[in-house]
């Protein structure tokens, strides 16, 4: 974890233009094909949501401005990435639970198994410490939703994905995916790169 001088980054324009307004934060809307997805899923026996963070890891980590935080009033540059998942406890509350991503889908799914159990068992959140920009994300599968909005006024920075039910028709899957970033880590531009590399990741997928 590194502090930097905003001044002297590619963000320094947005620093200044972002960082005090009341409401900094961008939203982005974008519908899936996640027919790959769905089928490994179901062949493989993994979990949905799990290889969908994963991806979501792959393509974060193919966009540089994703390692770049504004934190308070500073610019925090972090070495790695997480993904952070909500978990159902069992009393019918939740807790959020911080995966570090690897590249290697194996270890990123055994990381992922064994700390939402770990949260599952002890209703604890787990929080990952130090060198990590934690990308926040949240599952609805109950419920077909367009697209949803988080906290909106810049008290929360870290980027976040939320989405709901998957929509299938015929063979074909579909998931609409809403993607909310800071704009000082962050233009349109990057995000949309982002959100296209997601669905480069998902059709990457070998079922």
């Amino acid at each position: 974890m590194e502090e930097l001088d905003p001044k002297q980054t590619p963000r320094a324009a947005a620093f200044e233009l972002w960082m005090k307004a009341p409401m900094p934060m961008v939203t982005l809307f974008k519908t899936l094909d996640v027919t790959r997805l769905a089928r490994l899923s179901r062949k493989r026996g993994m979990k949905f949501n799990m290889l969908l963070c994963w991806c979501i890891g792959k393509a974060a980590s193919r966009v540089e401005e994703f390692h770049t935080l504004p934190v308070g009033e500073r610019l925090i540059r972090y070495e790695n990435l997480a993904v952070n998942t909500v978990v159902a406890l069992e009393d019918g509350g939740i807790a959020t639970c911080d995966v570090p991503f690897s590249e290697s889908l194996d270890r990123f799914r055994r990381d992922y198994l064994t700390l939402t159990a770990r949260v599952r068992e002890t209703g604890e959140p787990y929080d990952l410490d130090g060198d990590y920009m934690v990308i926040g994300t949240s599952a609805l599968p109950r419920t077909e939703i367009d697209g949803a909005v988080n906290i909106y006024a810049g008290f929360y920075n870290n980027p976040f994905l939320v989405w709901g039910r998957v929509r299938k028709k015929l063979l074909r899957a579909a998931l609409p995916i809403s993607f909310q970033f800071h704009h000082t880590q962050m233009d349109g531009g990057h995000a949309a790169r982002f959100l296209e590399n997601l669905q480069e990741e998902i059709w990457g997928l070998n079922p």
